[in-house]
C-alpha cells in the first residue's frame, strides 16, 4: 500500500480485506459445527422403528376405536407400537378443540404414533409443529383410508391417484419435524392405465426419509374383504428400505404368521381383528414365539369389558360409557343370549 496516501484513504482499502478476513475466520470457525450437524435422513433422526423387537405388532389406525383408552388397553396386552384414530391436518391447524382433545394420551401407551390426513402441504408445518409439541414418537400420513367420506373429499386412498401430491405431503411433514415419518397406504387403486399402485408410491419418495410403511394388502376396490396379495406386500417390502408393517386380513394368531411368512413383512398391523379382542396382540406375540397361544374364558372377558371402561370413564367421562356400547357387542358377540 502507497504510505503516502492520506490516512483515511488508507482506511478505505484496508476495510473490504477487513471484511473478507472476518468472513472467512467466521466460515472456518463454523464449517466444522455446520459439517456435523445431522442430516435429514433416517439414519440421523431417532427412529423408534429400530428399537423394536421382530416382528413387530401394531395396533393400527382406525376412526372411532384406537382412542387413548383402547390404546391403552392393546398395550397391556402386549402390543409394541399404537397409532392414534385419524386426524384432520386441516382441524389441527384451525386450532379444533375436538381435534386437539385427540391428541391426548397416557405415557405407557407409548411409542405411539399419531395418525394424520389432508391434502393440503401447506398446512402440514403447524399440524407437525403440535403434534410434536405433544409428545408422539411418530408421524404417520393416511394414503389407504376407503370410507366414503374422506373418499368424496379426495383424501386417504385417493391421492395415491396424484402422486406428486403424495410426494409434497410427505416431504412436507418430513421437512416439518425430527420424528420419524411413516405412511399407511394400500396395494393399488384403479386399473389399466389409470392404476397406481404401492410400488409407484415407494418410488416417488424413494429419496426421502420414510422411516416405516403400513401397508393393507387389499386394493381400493376391495375395501376390507377379499384376498390378500401376499406378492404385493413381499414386492414392497423388497423395494422399501423403512420398516413393513403387513396390514389387512388378521384376525387369528395363524393369519398373522402366515402373513409374515408370505411376505417377510417386518410385523403386522391389527386392526378389525381387534374388535372385541384387545388380547389378539398378545395371542399373536404368543404363537409366533412359542407356535401356541390361548383363548380368554368368559370370566376373564368380562373383566377385559370392565377394564375398558373403567379406561373410557376416565378419559371421557360419562360419554365414555355411551361409546363403549358397540365395543360391548363386540365383546359378548356369540355368546348365548348375548342379544338380551
Amino acid at each position: 500500500m502507497d504510505t503516502r496516501l492520506p490516512i483515511w484513504r488508507r482506511r478505505r482499502l484496508f476495510f473490504p480485506q477487513i471484511v473478507i478476513l472476518i468472513v472467512v475466520c467466521y466460515w472456518r470457525r463454523n464449517i466444522d459445527v455446520i459439517l456435523r450437524e445431522p442430516q435429514h435422513d433416517i439414519d440421523s433422526m431417532h427412529n423408534f422403528w429400530q428399537e423394536l423387537k421382530k416382528p413387530i405388532i401394531a395396533i393400527a389406525p382406525m376412526a372411532g376405536i384406537t382412542d387413548s383408552a383402547f390404546r391403552f388397553l392393546c398395550k397391556e396386552f402386549g402390543a409394541d407400537v399404537v397409532y392414534t384414530e385419524m386426524t384432520s391436518i386441516d382441524a389441527l391447524y384451525y386450532n379444533s378443540k375436538k381435534t386437539l382433545a385427540m391428541l391426548e394420551f397416557q405415557k405407557k401407551e407409548k411409542p405411539i404414533v399419531l395418525q394424520l390426513f389432508g391434502k393440503r402441504p401447506e398446512l402440514v408445518a403447524k399440524a407437525v409443529e403440535i403434534a410434536t409439541e405433544a409428545g408422539f414418537d411418530g408421524i404417520d400420513l393416511n394414503f389407504g383410508c376407503p370410507a366414503p367420506k374422506v373418499v368424496r373429499h379426495e383424501g386417504g386412498v385417493m391421492l395415491l391417484k396424484k402422486l406428486n401430491l403424495c410426494r409434497e405431503l410427505v416431504q412436507a411433514v418430513c421437512e416439518a419435524t425430527k420424528l420419524p415419518v411413516s405412511i399407511k397406504t394400500r396395494v393399488s387403486i384403479g386399473s389399466g392405465k389409470e392404476k397406481k399402485t404401492a410400488l409407484d408410491f415407494i418410488e416417488k419418495i424413494k429419496d426421502l426419509p420414510v422411516a416405516g410403511l403400513m401397508l393393507h394388502g387389499r386394493t381400493f376396490e376391495q375395501g376390507f374383504s377379499g384376498d390378500i396379495d401376499f406378492d404385493a406386500i413381499k414386492s414392497v417390502k423388497k423395494k422399501f428400505k423403512g420398516i413393513v408393517i403387513a396390514n389387512g386380513g388378521i384376525n387369528t394368531p395363524e393369519d398373522a404368521k402366515k402373513m409374515i411368512d408370505l411376505t417377510g413383512a417386518d410385523g403386522v398391523g391389527l386392526a378389525r381383528g381387534l374388535y372385541g379382542r384387545p388380547w389378539l396382540a398378545r395371542q399373536v406375540d404368543d404363537f409366533l414365539e412359542k407356535g401356541k397361544y390361548v383363548s380368554p374364558t368368559l370370566s376373564q372377558i368380562k373383566k377385559t369389558a370392565l377394564r375398558h371402561a373403567e379406561l373410557n370413564y376416565k378419559t371421557k367421562g360419562d360419554y365414555g360409557i355411551v361409546e363403549l356400547r358397540k365395543h360391548l357387542c363386540w365383546y359378548f358377540r356369540g355368546f348365548l343370549e348375548s342379544r338380551k
